[in-house]
């Protein structure tokens, strides 16, 4: 057997044995479940109760994780994912939407157990981000975070208005799906400019005594990568040539399905233009997803990380 015929064998007998051993967890928690609810009929005791009802609750999100998993049939799904978010027009407004985007990100990987890792932040000149680079490693990152990409708006009574009005603002998410050293990306070393600069934001002491900070701009593509998050000059760059493979590449796969994409730009635009997503918190609350036409009420929630109802309504309408 070919070396990726047995590459690609190997990843989809351990996809389905996660699969496996996460439903036989769900069985077990379920049977656990009866057994307590049996007791409580017999106790009525409100700890358990309390127990119980927690359980409920962990089984539901679990059954909701396995269900998403089902739903991947990307070839890149299964591989790490790189995310930048950069703020629209609207100045502070637009920095601190896009703050509060990537913070809900943040708590959504770490509900999920995604391992995240900040590769490059620029602070807002007043409030929030101008813009954000993390990576993030665990099974199935690209296939859940594809689901964001877009642009993402919202919708309230601005805190930097000394009026009360209420404002409109937007934020845009890339997420790009992390390259194999197997996959190969040609790059012209003339065709790349790296300048170094002194780190800033949110890295640590260490961020403004050198200039360790990387930006990597690739002329022929125009795409420009940066990364400050290592002490070492020498490690930036090496993780922003990384960044840099994932967008070539993904630029590559584009062009190859320039077709598909094309009606998927133009199904977007009969909807919403570029807006993938609407998050309403003035004169009502409500976030809706303009691909799906899911919707959640409880806008904080969405906003803490409890986004798993709109990846899983995206990826089983197949609009990512």
């Amino acid at each position: 057997m070919p070396q990726e015929e047995r590459t690609v064998l190997l990843k989809n007998i351990a996809r389905l044995s996660d699969s496996i051993q996460g439903w036989r967890k769900l069985d077990s928690l379920h049977d656990d479940l009866k057994a307590a609810a049996e007791l409580y009929r017999e106790e009525e005791d409100t700890d358990l109760l309390k127990e119980i009802l927690d359980s409920c609750e962990k089984l539901d999100s679990d059954l909701d994780s396995l269900e998403i998993k089902g739903l991947f049939n990307g070839d890149a799904d299964d591989r790490n994912a790189i995310v930048s978010i950069h703020p629209g027009a609207g100045g502070t407004e637009s920095t601190d939407w896009a703050s509060m985007l990537y913070e809900m990100y943040r708590r959504w990987l770490a509900e999920e157990g995604f391992k995240f890792q900040l590769l490059d932040y620029q602070p807002g000149d007043e409030a929030g981000i101008k813009s954000v680079t993390f990576s993030v490693t665990g099974p199935y990152a690209y296939g859940n975070l594809k689901t964001e990409i877009g642009v993402h708006r919202l919708v309230r009574i601005s805190p930097f208005d000394s009026q009360k009005r209420r404002h409109t603002s937007f934020a845009s998410v890339f997420v790009y799906a992390e390259i194999d050293e197997d996959v190969e990306v040609e790059i012209n070393i003339d065709d790349i400019r790296v300048d170094t600069y002194r780190a800033s934001g949110a890295g640590g002491q260490h961020v403004n005594t050198t200039d360790s900070a990387v930006r990597i701009t690739h002329a022929p593509s125009g795409i420009v990568v940066q990364c400050q998050n290592e002490r070492s000059q020498h490690k930036n760059k090496a993780t922003a040539m990384k960044m840099l493979k994932a967008q070539l590449f993904d630029l590559q796969q584009k062009e190859l399905n320039k077709e598909k994409d094309l009606e998927n730009s133009k199904k977007q635009e009969n909807a919403w233009g570029s807006q993938i997503r609407s998050y309403v918190l003035h004169p009502y609350q409500m976030v809706k997803d303009h691909r799906t036409n899911w919707e959640a009420g409880n806008t904080r929630a969405v906003l803490n990380g409890d986004i798993n109802g709109f990846i899983k309504a995206a990826l089983s309408q197949k609009v990512c």
